[in-house]
C-alpha cells in the first residue's frame, strides 16, 4: 500500500455462530452440522458448518429444507451463551490495532489500519493467527483502500476466485476458508472488472436481473458505460452503481451509531395489579427517558409500550407521532394511551415497559408558523429545569400540578 493513503481491513469471522459451538463441544468438528431454530417449527438455519455447505445448506434456510437436503444435519439450537462474548473479545483485539473501527454484526468489523507503518497483507495474517491462536476463533480479511473494495476483497478470498490484481492467500481446500485478500491502491477497477455484477454493493437480485437482460454480467461490463447511461436507465441507483464498480467509496470508519431506540422497564419482584403503582411507574420511565433524549440532544416519533404477565405473555404496542418530541409529557400520556388499551384493571402484571423509537435531530417543525415549535421549546425549557432539579434535590423535590 502507498504511504499516506488510507488503508481500511475488513474482518469477517468465518461461520462464527458453528465455531463458536466447536469451542463449546469439540465433537462437532468436521460434522455437519447448523445452528438455528428447530426444523418442527419454522425454524431458519443461522450459520453452518462448512462440511454442511458442501450438501447445499446455507444460511437463512428453513431448517425443514436443510435437513432434506443433508439427512445426517445435526441440529444445534440457537441462542447458547458465548456468542456476544466472543464476539467482544475479537473486536476488542481489533481496537487495539486502532481506535477507528467500526462493529457492522456481531460477527464483522472494518478497522483503519492507515497509521501502521507496515506491510497490511502481513499485518492481516498476524492479526489472522493471533484470533485463531488466542480466540480459537477463524476468520477471513480483506485490505484495500476503502470499506467497499475491502469487503469484496474479503468475498473474493472466501470464494476462491483466482484474481490477478489482489494478492490473494489462498482458502483452504477443508474446513473454513480463513483467507485474506488485499488490493492494490490503484487497481481497484482492475480489480473487479472480471468479477459477477452480483457481488457489488446495490446489485440485488431485480438490478441483476435488469442488467443481465443488457448483457451486463460482470462489474467491468457496468463500469465500461457511463455514468450518464446508467443514471438514466436506474436514476439515482445508477449513479452509485457506476461508483461502485469503480471502486469508489469515500465513507468514514463510524466508531459511534446513534441508537434507534432507547427504552426503561422493570421486572416486579411480585406480580402488581395496582394501577396507580403501574401509572406511577410509567411516570418516571418517561421522565428518565426525557432526560436522556434531551442530554443526547435528540427527539422521537415512536412511543412504545411492553407487558408481560406471570405466564410471562409478553405485549408490544406503539404509537407514531407526525411530530417529534422528547417532552415527558407526551411521552407519558401516549404511553398511557398504549397502557390503557392493553391493561384490564385488577390483572396482574410481571414486567412493565416505555420506549421512545424513531430517534431523530430535532429542528423547527412548521416553517410558515413558528407556534408548534415554540410550545415544543417551551417544553423543553421546561423540562430541562426539572431535570436539573431533580437531579440536585431529588425525584420528589417538584412535581407538575397533575401529578398532586
Amino acid at each position: 500500500m502507498d504511504a499516506g493513503r488510507r488503508t481500511i481491513l475488513h474482518l469477517d469471522l468465518d461461520a462464527f455462530f458453528c465455531s463458536v459451538e466447536e469451542l463449546r463441544d469439540p465433537s462437532l468438528i468436521g460434522k455437519a452440522f447448523a445452528v438455528g431454530g428447530s426444523p418442527d417449527g419454522r425454524g431458519v438455519v443461522s450459520s453452518c458448518s462448512y462440511a454442511a455447505r458442501k450438501f447445499g445448506v446455507r444460511s437463512a434456510m428453513p431448517m425443514a429444507q436443510a435437513i432434506r437436503l443433508c439427512p445426517g444435519l445435526l441440529v444445534v439450537s440457537h441462542g447458547r451463551e458465548g456468542y456476544r462474548d466472543a464476539s467482544q473479545r475479537v473486536m476488542e483485539r481489533l481496537q487495539d490495532l486502532s481506535p477507528k473501527m467500526e462493529q457492522i454484526s456481531i460477527d464483522e468489523a472494518f478497522v483503519d489500519i492507515s497509521e501502521h507503518d507496515v506491510d497490511p497483507f502481513s499485518l492481516a495474517q498476524q492479526l489472522q493467527r493471533s484470533i485463531k491462536a488466542d480466540l480459537g476463533l477463524p476468520c477471513s480479511v480483506g485490505v484495500a483502500s476503502n470499506k467497499l473494495m475491502a469487503k469484496i476483497a474479503t468475498e473474493v478470498g472466501k470464494s476462491g476466485i483466482s484474481n490477478s490484481v489482489g494478492r490473494i492467500q489462498a482458502a483452504a481446500k477443508e474446513g473454513s476458508p480463513s483467507a485474506i485478500c488485499l488490493v492494490p491502491h490503484g487497481e481497484e477497477t482492475v480489480f473487479l472488472a472480471p468479477l459477477p455484477a452480483g457481488m457489488l454493493w446495490g446489485v440485488g437480485p431485480k438490478t441483476a436481473e435488469r442488467l443481465a437482460e443488457l448483457g451486463i454480467t460482470t462489474i467491468g461490463d457496468i463500469a465500461a458505460l457511463t455514468e450518464v447511461d446508467l443514471s438514466r436507465r436506474f436514476g439515482e441507483h445508477g449513479r452509485g452503481l457506476w461508483r461502485h464498480a469503480h471502486g469508489i467509496d469515500n465513507r468514514e470508519i463510524v466508531t459511534e451509531h446513534v441508537a434507534k431506540s432507547i427504552s426503561q422497564e422493570q421486572t416486579f419482584a411480585r406480580d402488581v395489579r395496582d394501577g396507580d403503582v403501574l401509572r406511577k411507574l410509567l411516570r418516571d420511565q418517561s421522565r428518565s427517558l426525557s432526560k436522556q433524549l434531551i442530554d443526547d440532544g435528540v427527539c422521537g416519533t415512536v412511543i412504545r409500550i411492553k407487558i408481560r404477565w406471570p405466564d410471562f405473555t409478553t405485549l408490544t404496542r406503539q404509537l407514531s407521532m407526525s411530530t417529534p418530541t422528547d417532552s415527558s409529557e407526551t411521552i407519558y400520556s401516549m404511553g398511557i394511551k398504549l397502557f390503557d388499551r392493553v391493561w384490564t384493571p385488577g390483572k396482574p402484571v410481571r414486567l412493565l415497559g416505555l420506549a421512545v423509537g424513531g430517534l431523530t435531530v430535532p429542528q423547527q417543525l412548521n416553517l410558515w408558523d413558528n407556534r408548534p415549535a415554540q410550545r415544543a421549546e417551551q417544553d423543553r425549557r421546561v423540562e430541562e429545569a426539572l431535570s436539573k432539579v431533580r437531579e440536585r434535590l431529588g425525584d420528589s423535590a417538584v412535581k407538575r400540578a397533575r401529578d398532586l
